[in-house]
């Protein structure tokens, strides 16, 4: 979660909202990497988790390999909180004390990279999607989102076609989130895929990060005058 929050910190110098996003690999290794560009590259779309799946889809798609499933661990995902063990299981998962893991987790399922990712960076918002030679290596399979805020609706229905195997995220989003708040696009039963999710990893830390934004950007937009 601290590698998402590092991402969060590049996108107000653009005016975009902090929030970040990074893909785990099957190993755990970083394969992709996103924050908000919205404002940055004009796209309504560039929001952090699909910025971060574009890359990731791209990483796999340049290493020609399909993700095994089930190979990720939590390590990455929840450093800071004391967590390390495997996510496979809602045993091996750490939530914000009181909500605990949200209903459904534990069941198995089926921006640019970062170049010390050893991916291929991907330039602006709408790229192509990748495949290898072989087909199919947009599938992120075994790997892990992790978001420093709850997904919305078009983040949640990107990550249910991308096939990853779990969600990861730090504040929630009581007017927008669509990972069990507001919606849960995620783990709707009439979908072709549920990933794991895991809610509340430095929930507070993220949800400073927001409310210093708004709070300092409501501070920069002058009062009305035409009252």
């Amino acid at each position: 979660m601290r590698l998402a929050l590092a991402q969060a910190a590049l996108a107000p110098p653009t005016g975009d909202v902090p929030v970040g996003c990074v893909v785990l690999g099957p190993d755990g290794s970083v394969i992709g990497r996103g924050h908000n560009e919205r404002e940055a590259v004009g796209d309504p779309t560039a929001h952090a988790e699909v910025q971060a799946i574009r890359a990731a889809a791209a990483s796999m798609a340049a290493a020609g390999i399909a993700a095994p499933a089930g190979a990720a661990t939590a390590a990455a995902a929840t450093a800071g909180t004391g967590a390390g063990v495997p996510v496979g299981t809602t045993a091996g998962v750490l939530a914000a004390p009181g909500r605990g893991v949200l209903p459904g987790a534990g069941v198995p399922r089926s921006g640019g990279v970062h170049p010390a990712d050893g991916g291929c960076r991907v330039g602006g918002a709408l790229s192509g999607s990748p495949r290898s030679a072989e087909g199919g290596a947009w599938r992120l399979t075994g790997c892990t989102l992790v978001v420093t805020l709850e997904p919305c609706t078009m983040c949640a229905g990107a990550i249910v076609l991308s096939r990853v195997d779990r969600v990861v995220f730090g504040a929630h989003d009581a007017k927008a989130g669509a990972v069990g708040s507001l919606w849960d696009v995620v783990r709707d039963r009439r979908l072709n895929h549920r990933p794991e999710v895991v809610a509340g990893v430095l929930e507070q830390e993220c949800g400073a990060v927001l409310t210093s934004f708004f709070d300092g950007h409501r501070d920069r937009v002058p009062p009305p005058t035409d009252f």
